[in-house]
């Protein structure tokens, strides 16, 4: 792949962790992650500087104004733009070798077989939608394809209380307890590495849309923490028996 044979120098500081192996399995892995938020853009951030070669980048937004608060896709020079196009530009410019495939598009349950995901890919849920997050993550087990998922990083403000746990360890989170039933109502209790937070949701106030629908507070770092903690499994499960500790 590209990123093995051009501007080598770039992933030097990585090289000296995980050595010339973890490189090789970083530049031949692709990876694709659907929903490009506050969560999922900081797990392609991450994924991109760890050198993984192909990206498959999946969302139907655009960037917004109501963004700028947590979303490292979110600049004022940005706004109005696909945020699958805007994270394209970004991967260009920190490294013009990786492959990038984009998909401005909302996914569901019948558009999952077109992707082209496979069990070669690893793949990042970032999706805040019940169903399409649902239908994914079932699409995922049914074929033993890895990845991780992310669950609710709204309405949180302790970063300690993040981590990574299958779905049936999951608790305090009232999205992974909605997936968890949904799962089992599918015949999956487990198996499913997923971010979450333990911390009881803060609800200090709360605002309604002109459409009714609740809206969300949210803090600069915790989508970001997500991101970067669901990037870090897929990182390391593609650098399996490449690192010895």
């Amino acid at each position: 792949m590209p990123c093995c044979s051009e501007h080598t120098d770039w992933q030097h500081r990585t090289r000296l962790l995980v050595g010339d192996s973890g490189i090789e399995r970083l530049c031949t892995a692709s990876v694709a992650i659907i929903g490009l938020g506050g969560v999922g853009g900081y797990a392609v951030e991450a994924v991109a500087r760890a050198g993984v070669g192909r990206l498959l980048l999946i969302d139907g937004d655009v960037v917004e104004t109501t963004n700028l608060n947590r979303q490292v896709l979110a600049l004022n020079t940005t706004l109005g733009q696909n945020k699958t196009d805007t994270a394209r530009e970004r991967i260009a410019a920190i490294h013009p070798g990786t492959t990038v495939e984009t998909l401005s598009v909302r996914i569901g349950e019948h558009s999952l077989s077109t992707l082209g995901i496979d069990a070669g890919w690893h793949v990042i849920d970032a999706i805040d939608d019940l169903d399409a997050k649902v239908a994914l993550l079932r699409y995922l087990y049914q074929r033993g394809i890895p990845g991780v998922a992310s669950m609710g990083a709204g309405q949180r403000l302790d970063p300690t209380r993040v981590q990574v746990a299958d779905i049936s360890a999951t608790r305090g989170c009232p999205l992974a307890r909605r997936v968890r039933q949904r799962l089992r109502q599918n015949g999956i209790a487990r198996g499913i590495p997923c971010v979450f937070s333990d911390e009881p949701p803060v609800r200090p106030c709360a605002v309604e849309e002109p459409n009714n629908n609740a809206l969300i507070g949210s803090i600069s770092y915790l989508p970001a923490l997500f991101g970067m903690m669901a990037a870090g499994v897929v990182i390391n499960h593609i650098l399996k028996g490449a690192v010895s500790t």
